[in-house]
């Protein structure tokens, strides 16, 4: 036996589409249509005609059903409403629970719905079935993006090490070359500071020599002058005294 719910939606449904009213209009039959509906209803048949009873209508445009369409509105806020406030998903046409899957559509479905037209001549499975099939195919396509998930991570964790392989090898040699020129450079002061060394010593030596050579001439150099000087006076006296005092042959 239909729930008053259902019997008030069949009341409220379109008998084109078989959907709750949008924007509906009433033919001078009164009957009642979705506007798009029966717009849709008339270009093909190619007449004007109501789809329920084949009576003509005068109007190419019928007027809306304004209490009507205030009706299905506040039918389907309602609706909608229940829905929200139930502990379980309810079918937003029908405010139904949804106990089937249907597979053409891909989409939970009330009982109600699987014997509207919309869902006429399509399979269904029960909700518990359906997501128990697609959970199962969801774990096998799971299953290799693990494995290459494994796969990768394990590559990566090579990849880490050997990162920090480099790292380490390179902060080694970094400080080995360090050293190496450290000694280099205490090297090369020490050799700077013997040959600086070797070179006043050497310095020194030759200033030695050079000094005690100059004493020497500076020696000489005083006792000719000194000879010179008692020559020249020599030369300055008269010739019998010159004569008389040093002999020609005691100057040479």
């Amino acid at each position: 036996m239909a729930s008053g719910s259902s019997l008030l939606e069949e009341e409220l449904s379109c008998p084109v589409c078989f959907e709750i009213f949008r924007d509906p209009v009433v033919l001078s039959c009164s009957h009642s249509f979705c506007k798009a509906c029966l717009q849709k209803n008339w270009e093909q048949k190619g007449s004007r005609e109501c789809p329920v009873c084949r009576r003509r209508s005068s109007k190419d445009k019928p007027p809306l059903n304004l209490s009507l369409r205030n009706i299905c509105e506040s039918f389907l806020k309602e609706r909608s409403q229940r829905a929200k406030a139930g502990s379980e998903l309810l079918c937003s046409l029908h405010s139904e629970k949804l106990k089937l899957f249907c597979l053409e559509d891909e989409i939970p479905v009330c009982f109600v719905c699987q014997t509207s037209k919309k869902h006429a001549n399509h399979t269904v499975r029960p909700v518990q079935e359906a997501a128990e099939e697609y959970k199962e195919k969801l774990r096998t396509a799971l299953a290799p993006l693990q494995k290459k998930l494994k796969a990768f991570n394990e590559v990566k964790l090579v990849c880490d090490q050997t990162a920090e392989h480099i790292k380490s090898q390179a902060q080694r040699t970094e400080s080995q070359i360090k050293m190496e020129f450290g000694k280099l450079q205490q090297f090369l002061k020490d050799e700077e500071a013997a040959r600086i060394a070797a070179l006043k010593q050497e310095e020194e030596q030759k200033s030695q020599m050079m000094k005690e050579k100059i004493e020497k001439m500076t020696e000489e150099i005083s006792s000719l002058s000194e000879q010179i000087r008692a020559i020249e006076q020599e030369l300055g006296a008269e010739d019998v005294s010159f004569l008389q005092v040093r002999p020609v042959q005691n100057l040479f």
